[in-house]
């Protein structure tokens, strides 16, 4: 992560990766690369038959049936996200916040963005009377509101919308005629499935959503890029796949074959990937709960992560504490929490945040530290918190936190 120039505090223009488990590569994952390595070719652009197909599988047992003629892969989502924006023109709507990588490749084509603000319970999903009227308020001024882009499962607030919200955001989009992008990759990532619904937009409007699915979030390592898109039946549909492939190709953005060898064995959640899948999903959601308590123990405020590996955290109460330390915006806040815990925390900023507003994304990932054989423990033991290198992570974080509270307290005015 780097500011746009060295001195300031301009544009942000590079965000921060999607958070990543801090875990061993699984192993049968491995096998299957190391066994097409050899298969020094990329797949055809879109992706080969037998990926789409196994990208199909996987949503089918998610309850989104699935054409793999409607189907595409692409070397991370960033690609599929950028060739849908191209293809479908226009200005793009996208929550405040959003995923840091969102906003960029629209201004990449020259694309105006408008951040809609999300209601308190949730983020990821922009509250419906604000969408209307942000609509409405481009129109007026001249703009071309086509594209929204959103997240059920979310980054960075690690919040799950709830359905009841999602059906009058997806009802105001749709009565607006703009088509949805919904970002699912944190969609197998939930703390609680058993008491958290998480409903996709396909399944409310079919013709009007297309669903990308970064395989990072859940299935493969960060560094093996692979994403899925699948797009919506109907001649509409089929002309966007068209024109997304179209762009596809003239990036030349192909997946290489041992990473969609990789992908199309991880997609199929063999018994191997869906039970590393449960074990890191419990891992980190032991983690986040821990991490949230720290955080709001000292007088911070976060809404409690519900997906994902990460959480979303506002320091404005213990703002005494980062004055008197010269932090005064996101961006020192960032410079100066990441030296504090020796861990990366993007600044708010980053994810369409104001830069005053003195917030960041803490990731779990980075508390399972250690060696290969001991961040793989984390997995396998009772009592993760307990693991000596875990403890001594989620101490400092904690320690941290005290002290800016400490601080904060010793810094406010008297009554």
């Amino acid at each position: 992560m780097r500011r746009t120039a060295p001195e300031g505090h301009g544009p942000v223009r590079f965000g921060p990766p999607l958070p990543e488990d801090g875990l061993p590569v699984l192993p049968e994952l491995s096998a299957v690369l190391a066994a097409a390595a050899s298969r020094g070719a990329h797949e055809p652009v879109g992706g080969g038959r037998a990926l789409r197909e196994a990208a199909c599988g996987h949503w089918d047992r998610r309850g989104l049936h699935c054409d793999p003629d409607r189907v595409a892969a692409a070397p991370g989502s960033h690609a599929l996200l950028l060739a849908q924006t191209a293809a479908l023109g226009g200005d793009v709507l996208v929550p405040r916040p959003c995923a840091a990588w969102w906003a960029p490749y629209a201004r990449l084509l020259g694309r105006p963005v408008f951040h809609v603000p999300t209601p308190p319970e949730s983020g990821g999903v922009p509250d419906p009377y604000a969408l209307l009227e942000t609509v409405r308020r481009v129109r007026a001024e001249g703009g071309d509101p086509r594209l929204l882009v959103l997240s059920v499962a979310d980054d960075p607030t690690a919040t799950v919308a709830p359905p009841e919200l999602l059906h009058e955001t997806v009802e105001a989009a749709q009565g607006e005629g703009l088509h949805l992008v919904s970002d699912e990759t944190w969609r197998d990532t939930l703390h609680d499935p058993h008491d958290t619904v998480l409903l996709s937009p396909a399944e409310m409007v079919p013709d009007r959503v297309t669903v990308v699915t970064d395989l990072a979030g859940a299935l493969l390592p960060p560094g093996w890029p692979a994403a899925v898109a699948r797009f919506p039946a109907g001649a509409d549909g089929e002309d966007l796949h068209a024109r997304v492939l179209d762009i596809l190709t003239a990036l030349d953005a192909r997946v290489a074959a041992p990473i969609a060898a990789a992908s199309g064995y991880a997609l199929g959640e063999s018994e191997a990937v869906t039970a590393r899948v449960a074990a890191t999903v419990r891992l980190h959601a032991l983690l986040a709960a821990e991490a949230h308590a720290a955080v709001v123990a000292a007088g911070a405020l976060a809404r409690p992560p519900r997906s994902g590996r990460h959480l979303y955290v506002d320091l404005a109460p213990l703002r005494p504490a980062l004055t008197a330390h010269g932090v005064g915006d996101a961006q020192e806040l960032e410079d100066f929490l990441s030296a504090r815990l020796g861990m990366p925390a993007p600044g708010g900023h980053r994810f369409g945040d104001d830069l005053e507003a003195p917030r960041v994304r803490l990731s779990t990932g980075a508390l399972v530290a250690g060696s290969d054989t001991e961040r793989a423990e984390c997995l396998t033991s009772p009592t993760p918190l307990e693991l000596p290198q875990v403890h001594r992570a989620l101490s400092r974080l904690k320690s941290v936190f005290d002290d800016l509270r400490d601080e904060a307290r010793r810094w406010e005015p008297p009554r």
